[in-house]
């Protein structure tokens, strides 16, 4: 087997989006490795999987506990992803000490509060910050999963719709400091670059509530790139947030 090794610098300056850089759908082994920060729904997003179904396919119940050294199993079948989950965890290697919780308000590794998630669709979404829209969502190479905003350092990055953060790190790489917000059982939303984030894990958030502050970590320019998900699949967010003036 040829290994082709395709670097993300370009001598052009030209754009070069998260997806090229960093954007491996599957690992060789079929199965994602735990680290420390990881949480379920940040493992779903790198992978592009629902989070319903990784967790049934791994046999992991609400509140979604995971734990450093786990193997989780994100090349399953249909038939794993569809049944229901039980409190067992799935391939236990040796025994697991959960990662230790210092305070209710602040969660780790998953640990959120099995709190009831909306069933309906969320009510209202809003734009996230002010600026111009630089990077457009596309499907096609240069592939790009939201769209890319301008604005200042520090500027506040503010919630597209109520919900609860499930996850605050900068362990996905290329997002930088990256927030991910779940709306109800179908949408997340996620917020990347940011100088400084304001809001923890399992901390419920309102609509326009800030919850980041913008910057340029995992990127070249402050920027915020914000992207919405529906059952795990990156959806282009202009077709839910409102229409603005003259279209900027």
């Amino acid at each position: 087997m040829t290994l082709t090794i395709v670097t993300a610098c370009s001598s052009g300056g030209g754009f070069v989006s998260v997806d090229q850089k960093f954007g491996r759908d599957k690992t060789a082994s079929g199965f994602h490795l735990v680290r420390e920060g990881d949480t379920l729904y940040s493992i779903a997003w790198r992978y592009g999987l629902d989070y319903r179904e990784l967790a049934n396919a791994n046999s992991i119940s609400s509140p979604h506990i995971i734990y450093p050294g786990q193997s989780i199993d994100i090349d399953y079948t249909s038939a794993e992803a569809s049944r229901a989950p039980v409190t067992t965890v799935r391939n236990p290697s040796k025994p697991r000490v959960p990662v230790a919780v210092p305070a209710p308000a602040k969660p780790k590794n998953g640990q959120l509060s099995p709190k009831t998630v909306p069933n309906g669709p969320v009510s209202k979404w809003q734009w996230p910050s002010d600026g111009k829209i630089i990077g457009q969502f596309s499907t096609k190479k240069p592939v790009n999963k939201g769209i890319d905003l301008t604005g200042s350092m520090g500027e506040s990055i503010l919630a597209a719709a109520a919900g609860t953060v499930v996850y605050a790190g900068t362990g996905l790489r290329g997002y930088g400091n990256l927030v991910i917000i779940r709306h109800n059982e179908k949408f997340l939303s996620a917020y990347a670059h940011a100088s400084r984030i304001t809001v923890s894990e399992g901390q419920e958030v309102k609509a326009g509530g800030k919850i980041a502050e913008k910057g340029s970590t995992g990127t070249d320019k402050v920027k915020l790139h914000f992207e919405i998900r529906e059952n795990g699949k990156p959806v282009n967010p202009l077709k839910y947030l409102p229409k603005r003036k003259g279209g900027g």
